[in-house]
């Protein structure tokens, strides 16, 4: 993840993407490769197929790819960038349960596109499809021969988050895959790992010599992790109304945050190397028993409210929701690391819809100096140093510490120190994808999941989804849009001493 040369390109291939006419191609996995060719990462020897149920033509669809782009980027697009993407862009459909006609037009497609643009036969497929759909499209697609590695060709396949709906039917989804795919063919995407910031966790620790002594349980106090959204549900009420909170952002982005921020130092960069330490310290964190789901999460529902001075409406409300719908679309957990670094330092995690405001950040919250040496001074109480990680929507670093106020008397007053990343480093448009997509096509798998963390995620998250299916929300919708959350989740801080910064920037 770290050592690329970050001037080489990638392996000469075919990606293909199943689902292509859908939101995810339009809005992340094109720009993406639009974005990785203008900043030349991506071969001369490239092509994309784009499948999905939809029965249309090539050129139909390379015109819809076209305006989506144009619209996507604004004025600013490089009309030959898109003539090249044109150039090497094809389309199939049909019926995704026919193992002989649909696959069998892929596998001619992909002869003639490998042909046409002398690409060797390396493919990686993107599963941009429902999760109840991965183990039988991949089968089909092996069925075909078009999963066979040989002559130093590769075959990659990208599955899209969630991957399973709880402990059982992850490891089912695992071992159906493992059937007839290894494990290093399998790339579980998470977006959220294609952030600067994300990336930047690992440089930040390890590279730095003054924040590693300090990051165990010697010095936090407690780390609070924040993914906020604004929005409400949008398009996606029919997905978002099976899952919930909890099973959409959890397991995967909330955890992944979790790992890299608490993690040991790895042995290398490498791929497993990084990976085996992240897995410590999933299967670190205790399992909730039926009395800590009571004692430590908390569910919310967003009811109507005001966000940015505009009225929005209540969850129950939205298209495609039940009236009477019990779905959270807000989650809080404590969580406890039971090993030497993080033993007795809590882990806060929350995630909502409808919040006051988008924001995704990781607060580390150091414990207060002795107050001794200030005793007989005006300063009444030392302010707490914190770093904060801002995720989204603005991607940088804050230290937070105390100094003392000019004058004559002892007094001290907070100090923030901000690293913003556009302001150092340039902005640089991107969708996330970028990276993650790049990484694949280098055959590197560090930002994806492997298989046993993603069970251990599934095994934390579990026990809390069982209690909440057996004891129905009480008092749904709890929290007004607009708003920070339920009460309840601040009682859960309070308990502790302890309270959510909401007024970080």
């Amino acid at each position: 993840m770290i050592n690329n040369d970050a001037t080489r390109k990638s392996d000469s291939c075919v990606m293909i993407i199943f689902g292509a006419t859908g939101d995810l191609t339009k809005r992340k996995l094109y720009p993406a490769l639009y974005y990785l060719a203008r900043d030349g990462y991506l071969p001369s020897n490239f092509a994309v197929i784009g499948v999905g149920r939809q029965e249309m033509s090539s050129e139909d669809f390379k015109k819809k790819i076209g305006d989506d782009l144009k619209d996507f980027i604004g004025d600013g697009y490089d009309q030959s960038l898109l003539d090249w993407f044109s150039e090497r862009t094809y389309y199939t459909g049909g019926d995704f349960d026919d193992d002989k006609a649909l696959f069998g037009d892929i596998k001619d497609l992909l002869e003639m596109v490998t042909e046409k643009h002398s690409i060797p036969a390396n493919f990686f497929f993107y599963m941009a499809i429902p999760p109840s759909l991965f183990a039988d499209v991949t089968h089909k697609i092996c069925k075909n021969g078009l999963a066979e590695e040989s002559n130093g060709l590769w075959r990659r396949f990208i599955f899209e988050k969630p991957f399973g709906r709880d402990i059982s039917s992850a490891k089912q989804l695992n071992a159906d895959l493992l059937k007839i795919l290894t494990e290093k063919q399998i790339y579980r995407i998470d977006h959220y790992l294609g952030k600067e910031t994300v990336q930047n966790i690992l440089v930040f620790r390890f590279g730095n010599s003054i924040f590693e002594p300090i990051w165990n349980r010697n010095f936090i106090d407690h780390v609070q992790i924040t993914v906020a959204e604004d929005l409400g549900v949008e398009q996606r009420a029919g997905y978002y109304d099976k899952a919930g909170a909890l099973r959409d952002m959890v397991p995967n982005h909330i955890f992944q945050l979790v790992t890299l921020t608490a993690m040991e130092p790895p042995v290398s960069f490498e791929a497993d190397a990084v990976r085996d330490e992240q897995a410590k310290i999933l299967q670190a964190i205790q399992a909730y028993s039926p009395e800590d789901v009571l004692n430590k999460t908390v569910r919310g529902q967003y009811d109507s409210g005001e966000i940015e001075g505009k009225p929005v409406p209540a969850y129950r409300t939205e298209n495609g929701v039940p009236e009477t719908s019990e779905t959270e679309t807000y989650a809080a957990l404590k969580l406890s690391i039971d090993n030497w670094r993080w033993a007795g330092v809590p882990f806060y995690i929350r995630t909502g819809k409808r919040l006051e405001r988008k924001h995704t950040s990781i607060l580390i919250q150091f414990k207060q100096a002795p107050f001794v040496l200030f005793r007989d001074t005006p300063v009444e109480r030392l302010t707490t140093n914190r770093i904060v990680l801002h995720i989204q929507p603005d991607e940088g670093i804050t230290l937070h510490f105390g100094a003392k106020v000019p004058g004559p008397l002892v007094s001290m007053g907070s100090v923030d120190m901000d690293f913003d990343y556009a302001d150092h480093f340039g902005e640089t448009i991107s969708t996330g994808y970028e990276r993650l997509l790049y990484d694949c096509m280098l055959g590197d798998a560090t930002l994806f999941q492997r298989a046993d963390m993603v069970e251990s995620s599934w095994r934390i998250v579990s026990p809390v989804l069982d209690v909440w299916d057996a004891i129905p929300a009480r008092s749904f919708p709890n929290y007004n849009s607009g708003s920070w959350g339920p009460p309840e989740a601040d009682e859960l801080l309070e308990r502790d001493g302890r309270k959510w910064k909401n007024d970080i920037e």
